[in-house]
């Protein structure tokens, strides 16, 4: 089995790089990546914590892009984390996540619901890119809400009284920024994107045209009719067909490390698939 769509504390998942490596070893993965959000901090401890283990780890990244419909994933595989044009533009969009948190917070206040600053950072942690599900998180903590799908319903959704926007990339910059670092980039979870799959189909192909390198076809969430579909329309447009759970540790515990729900399977051929479709260097 393989992994390639995990979540760290780096981001918002509640376990350490150290933590999955030893998980993945232990239920025996050939394979993981971790895929944080919009980083690539964790990266360093995942590849030093995969020394002498017989589970192979993946360098990677999970970047939010905005387009005309809405938001959507762009996973990156195999990236140079070091890579200066990469970082810069994760850097970018971290202080743009920052002045929005900022802000949540305000609408928060202002909307009576009191919370602190301390509040988020300890949901967060010492490592973590504080985003929204972290104050969702300190809003349960705090007793205001009941479950963190009932504050983003009600407060932190995209049109609720406590939603603030950020800056983005787009689709095509996420694409180039992956290149540029050397990486493959795959669209996350299409099954989120909501189009008809007729307008869905010429997005992809659309992506594909400017360097997408692959689809994420195997997913914990998938049905068995959407898996067949991507695969489908990876085999068509010539894309490497991936798959992964989107492991967040305890903030999913319903789903496990490389099974999700207990029926996924990710086909190994799709880890050396996207080695071979690595850009050239040089």
């Amino acid at each position: 089995m393989i992994d390639l769509h995990t979540h760290s504390i780096c981001s918002d998942g509640t376990d350490t790089p150290t933590e999955l490596v030893a998980m993945a070893e232990r239920i025996g993965l050939k394979a993981l990546a971790l895929t944080d959000h919009d980083t690539v901090a964790g990266i360093p401890e995942l590849l030093t914590a995969a020394e002498n283990l017989s589970v192979e780890v993946v360098p990677g990244i999970e970047l939010s892009a905005e387009w005309e419909q809405g938001t959507m994933h762009v996973l990156g595989y195999f990236i140079d984390h070091t890579n200066p044009t990469l970082l810069e533009r994760i850097e970018r969009l971290r202080k743009g996540r920052d002045k929005r948190n900022v802000e949540i917070l305000k609408k928060l206040n202002q909307l009576g619901y009191r919370l602190l600053w301390e509040d988020i950072e300890k949901q967060a942690g010492k490592r973590g890119v504080v985003g929204r599900p972290h104050i969702a998180a300190a809003l349960v903590a705090r007793g205001h809400m009941k479950s963190k799908k009932a504050v983003f319903d009600l407060l932190l959704a995209k049109g609720r009284p406590g939603y603030v926007g950020r800056e983005r990339y787009s689709p095509r910059e996420c694409i180039d920024f992956i290149r540029q670092a050397g990486g493959v980039s795959v669209l996350a979870h299409p099954a989120t994107i909501h189009l008809p799959d007729k307008q869905l189909r010429i997005l992809v192909g659309e992506l594909k045209e400017h360097g997408l390198g692959g689809i994420e076809a195997y997913y914990a969430e998938n049905r068995p009719e959407n898996i067949r579909k991507f695969a489908g329309w990876a085999g068509e447009l010539g894309l490497v067909c991936t798959g992964g759970t989107d492991f967040h540790g305890a903030n999913s515990p319903d789903l496990t490390l490389g099974r999700g729900f207990g029926q996924l399977r990710v086909p190994d051929e799709a880890l050396e698939q996207l080695k071979a479709a690595r850009p050239a260097v040089g």
